[in-house]
């Protein structure tokens, strides 16, 4: 115990904070590990759906990291970026919604 308080007591809040950062950069660079491998795996270029969770989710993160730092340019180039990265969810999610109708029967509204 007296050695994980002996670390603790090193952490500060920037030092958590940089952490954050750095998780959000290694989603969001992950997802670039995901397509490639999803891309060779099938022989041909394609942009898996958890290209865009992690997208999303890199974003969330960085996006938090820069209204900590209060970054404008940072804050604003993720926020449209977490736009885009919801809407194409949105997009996928409406597709396989309409191809699930189509394969039950049913005529899509």
């Amino acid at each position: 115990m007296n050695f994980i308080n002996g670390m603790l007591s090193h952490v500060t809040t920037d030092t958590v904070w940089v952490a954050i950062g750095l998780l959000g950069q290694a989603l969001f660079a992950g997802r670039f590990v995901v397509q490639w491998l999803v891309s060779e795996r099938r022989g041909r270029s394609v942009v898996p759906l958890g290209f865009w969770y992690l997208s999303i989710g890199g974003s969330a993160v960085l996006l938090a990291y820069a209204l900590h730092r209060h970054d404008l340019v940072f804050t604003l180039g993720q926020s449209f970026g977490f736009l885009i990265y919801g809407r194409n969810l949105s997009l996928i999610r409406r597709e396989r919604r309409r191809l699930s109708a189509l394969q039950a029967g049913h005529t899509p509204a």
